[in-house]
C-alpha cells in the first residue's frame, strides 16, 4: 500500500495545479484559435494522470497478489501501467515538437522517432501476452522483470537524453524568457531520464511517477506561467494599439473561421467577442444589409480568400474604404488587412473615418474590449522597431523588439525606472542639438499631462551611433486600463531623406524659375522680385540703403541675327553678359529683355559706380574701334531719397541715359566707317 502514496500525491497535485487545463481537454488539436502546443500539453497531463491511476492500482493490487481472484486484474493493470508509460512518452514528445514548431523549429525526425518507439512498445505488450518479454509472474504471482522491460526503458532514456541535449543547446543560443522556457523543457526531459534509470534499478519504488510530477511542476512554473504572463502583456499592448479601431477580426485563412472584437456604440449588438464559421460567406451576406448601395460591388470584390491573399502579396498590409449605413446614415470606414505572424490567419481592422473625411465632428470614443490574442498585438506592432511597456505608477518597463516582417515580439530587456534610465542614456546617444527636446519629452509628468486629453503624443529626434546620425520617432499611448504606457520607437531615416529631397527639388525649381536659361544670370522675374522688395523698404520708410541702377542694351543684335543667324546672335548676348559680369562683379546682373540688361549696384560697386560705368564705356569704345567684342549702350542713375518714391523712377532715368549713349555710339560708328 505504501507504494501507492507517491502516485496518489502526484495525481492530486497534478489535478489541482492544472485544473483549468483539464477543463479544456476536449478541444482537439488544430481547432480554430488554439495553439497546438497547448492542446498537446493537455493530452500529456491526461496521460500522466492515467499513469498515476494505474500505478496506484498496481500498488494496491500487488499488496494482495497472493489472492488468485485478483491476479487477472493485477495482470491487466500491469499491461495498462506500461501502456500509459508509453503514452506519457508519446504525448510529451509530441508536446515538445509542437513547442519547437511554435517558434518555427521543425522537428519531424523527433516526431517520427517517438511514434516508432510507441509502436514498438505496443508490439512488446502484445508479444508479452503470449511470451514473457517485458514482465512475467511466477507461480506465487510475484512480479518478475524480463529483458524487454529494460530495452523499452533504455530506448526511452535515450530519447529523453537526445531531446534534453537538443533543448539545452537551443537555450544557449537564445535570450530572455525564451531561453528560460527551453531550459525548463530540457530539464524536464533530463528529470524523466534520471527517474527512468532509478525505475530500472529498483522496480519496487515508483520513481517514474515522481519524475513525471517533478517535470510537470517545472513546466507549470517556468513555461506555462511565463507564457500566461506574456499573453497578458500582449493583451495590454494589443488593446493600447487597437484603440483607433471600431472592430477587429481574427480570420483563419483556409477555413474562414473568425472571431470579432468590437468596442464602439455602432456595434452595440456585439457586446462580447463573437465566433463565426465562414468569414467570407457571412461578409458577402452582410454587405447587402449594411454597405451603401453604391459601394456594394466594390466591397464584394474584396472579401474572398483569393482576393485578400492577392492584395497582400508582397506587402505587410493593404487598406481600402467604403461607406457603411449606421442608423440609416452613410459613414466612411477604413479597413486594413494584415497577415498574422503564423501565416495561417489574417487580422482585419475596421475604423470609422467619416469625421476625418468630412471634418464635421470629433470622432466618438467608446470603451474598448480586451483583445485576447497576442498575434494581433504582434501584427499591429510591425510598424515599430522597439516597443517599451512602461508601468505608469513605478516606471518599471519591459522592452520588445519586432524581429520579423510580421512583427513577432521578442522580449529583450527589463528595467526598474524607464525615465531615469532615459535621462542617463540621452546624453550618450542623442544628438547634442536634440538632447533638451528628448529630455523634455521623456518626463513622466509631461507624458501624463500630454495623454490626459489625447490618445497619443510623439517626438522626433536624432541619435548618433557608429559616427552616423539616425532619425527616430517615439510615439506614446496609454493602455485601456490606464496602468501602462505603450511606447513605440521607429526609424524614420527614409521619411526624413525623402522630405529633404523634396525640399531640395523645390528650391532647385525656384532657382531655375529665376535664372535666364541662355546667359545663366538672373531673369526678369528675379529682377521684379528685387524691385518689389526694395519698393517695400521705400514705402515703409525702413531706411533703404543707397543704390544705383545701370541699364544696358546690346547694339546691332538684329543685324547679327539676320546676317549670321540666331546662334551667332545668342553668342553675342552671352559675350555682352560676360562683359557686364566682369565689370560689375559685386552686383547682380539681370537680363530683363531680349538684348536689354539691368545691373543693381549696392555696397562697394555703388561707391565705385562712376569708375565702373566709365570702365564699361571705355571698353565699349575700344571694342567699337577694334571691331571685336560686344558693343553695349549703357546709362546709370542713383536713387534720390528726397525726390524718388518709386524704383521705376530710377530705372527710367538710367534708361534715358542709355538711349543717349546709344545715339552717341551710332554717331561714332558712322564716323569710323567713313
Amino acid at each position: 500500500m505504501s507504494y501507492s502514496i507517491i502516485s496518489t500525491l502526484a495525481l492530486i497535485l497534478n489535478t489541482i495545479i492544472n485544473l483549468k487545463t483539464f477543463k479544456h481537454i476536449g478541444i482537439r488539436s488544430g481547432e480554430k484559435n488554439e495553439q497546438q502546443a497547448d492542446v498537446r500539453y493537455r493530452f500529456f497531463l491526461l496521460a500522466a494522470n492515467c499513469y498515476f491511476i494505474s500505478d496506484i492500482a498496481w500498488g494496491i493490487l500487488y499488496g494482495h497478489h497472493d489472492m488468485n481472484s485478483l491476479f487477472p486484474v493485477l495482470y491487466f493493470d500491469c499491461i495498462l501501467y506500461f501502456l500509459f508509460m508509453f503514452m506519457t512518452m508519446l504525448t510529451w514528445m509530441r508536446y515538445v515538437v509542437a513547442f519547437l514548431d511554435k517558434i518555427r523549429r521543425r522537428s519531424k525526425t523527433l516526431l517520427y522517432s517517438v511514434w516508432i518507439m510507441f509502436t514498438l512498445g505496443l508490439i512488446y505488450l502484445v508479444i508479452n501476452c503470449f511470451y514473457p518479454f517485458i514482465f512475467s509472474f511466477n507461480a506465487s504471482h510475484e512480479y518478475i522483470t524480463e529483458p524487454g522491460r529494460h530495452i523499452a526503458f533504455i530506448l526511452q532514456i535515450l530519447l529523453y537524453m537526445i531531446t534534453s541535449t537538443y533543448m539545452l543547446y537551443i537555450a544557449r543560443r537564445s535570450t530572455g524568457a525564451e531561453r528560460s522556457r527551453y531550459i525548463a523543457v530540457g530539464l524536464t526531459c533530463l528529470v524523466m531520464e534520471l527517474f527512468l534509470i532509478l525505475q530500472i534499478l529498483d522496480p519496487r519504488y515508483p520513481s517514474y511517477a515522481a519524475g513525471l510530477m517533478i517535470g510537470i511542476c517545472i513546466i507549470h512554473s517556468f513555461v506555462e506561467a511565463s507564457e500566461k504572463k506574456e499573453k497578458e502583456i500582449y493583451d495590454h499592448i494589443a488593446t493600447g494599439l487597437a484603440d483607433a479601431y471600431e472592430a477587429m477580426y481574427y480570420i483563419n485563412i483556409e477555413t474562414g473561421a473568425y472571431r470579432e472584437f468590437s468596442k464602439s456604440d455602432e456595434y452595440a449588438s456585439m457586446n462580447v467577442p463573437v465566433d463565426g464559421r465562414d468569414f467570407y460567406a457571412e461578409t458577402q451576406v452582410n454587405i447587402d444589409k449594411y454597405v451603401h448601395p453604391d459601394d456594394r460591388d466594390f466591397a464584394r470584390s474584396l472579401y474572398s480568400k483569393e482576393a485578400m491573399l492577392e492584395n497582400l502579396e508582397g506587402k505587410k498590409s493593404f487598406s481600402y474604404k467604403y461607406r457603411i449605413m449606421i442608423s440609416g446614415q452613410p459613414r466612411f470606414f477604413l479597413f486594413t488587412v494584415l497577415r498574422a505572424n503564423d501565416d495561417r490567419h489574417l487580422v482585419l481592422c475596421e475604423k470609422d473615418i467619416d469625421d476625418e473625411i468630412t471634418a464635421e465632428n470629433m470622432r466618438l470614443e467608446s470603451q474598448k474590449k480586451h483583445v485576447t490574442f497576442s498575434r494581433i498585438a504582434e501584427s499591429l506592432a510591425a510598424n515599430y522597431d522597439v516597443i517599451y511597456y512602461v508601468d505608469a505608477e513605478d516606471s518599471s518597463f519591459i522592452s520588445y523588439e519586432c524581429n520579423n516582417m510580421y512583427g513577432k515580439l521578442d522580449m529583450k530587456t527589463t528595467g526598474d525606472d524607464f525615465f531615469e534610465e532615459s535621462r542617463k542614456d540621452i546624453p550618450l546617444i542623442v544628438h547634442k542639438n536634440d538632447r533638451d527636446l528628448a529630455l523634455g519629452f521623456l518626463n513622466r509628468e509631461y507624458i501624463k499631462s500630454a495623454l490626459k486629453d489625447h490618445k497619443s503624443c510623439s517626438v522626433e529626434y536624432r541619435i548618433v551611433g557608429n559616427r552616423k546620425t539616425h532619425y527616430l520617432r517615439l510615439t506614446v499611448r496609454k493602455t485601456g486600463d490606464g496602468t501602462h504606457y505603450i511606447m513605440g520607437m521607429e526609424n524614420i531615416d527614409a521619411e526624413v531623406k525623402k522630405e529633404k529631397q523634396q525640399i531640395k527639388a523645390l528650391n532647385t525649381e525656384k532657382k531655375l524659375a529665376r535664372r535666364d536659361e541662355l546667359t545663366g544670370v538672373k531673369n526678369k522675374t528675379a529682377y521684379n522680385e528685387l524691385v518689389h522688395s526694395v519698393q517695400e523698404s521705400i514705402d515703409k520708410a525702413k531706411g533703404c540703403p543707397p543704390f544705383a541702377i545701370v541699364v544696358s542694351d546690346a547694339n546691332n543684335l538684329k543685324i547679327i541675327n539676320d546676317s549670321e543667324g540666331h546662334v551667332a546672335g545668342d553668342e553675342y548676348i552671352r559675350e555682352s553678359t560676360k562683359l557686364l559680369c566682369d565689370i560689375f562683379d559685386h552686383s547682380p546682373v539681370f537680363r530683363v529683355g531680349g538684348d536689354e540688361f539691368a545691373v543693381f549696384l549696392t555696397g562697394s560697386d555703388y561707391s565705385n559706380r562712376e569708375d565702373l560705368i566709365k570702365k564699361l564705356q571705355d571698353q565699349i569704345m575700344e571694342n567699337l574701334r577694334s571691331g571685336s567684342g560686344p558693343v553695349l549702350a549703357s546709362g546709370m542713375a542713383e536713387y534720390d531719397p528726397d525726390n524718388d518714391s518709386n524704383v521705376s523712377e530710377v530705372f527710367d532715368r538710367a534708361d534715358r541715359e542709355m538711349y543717349e549713349n546709344k545715339q552717341d555710339l551710332k554717331n561714332t560708328e558712322s564716323s569710323l566707317d567713313s
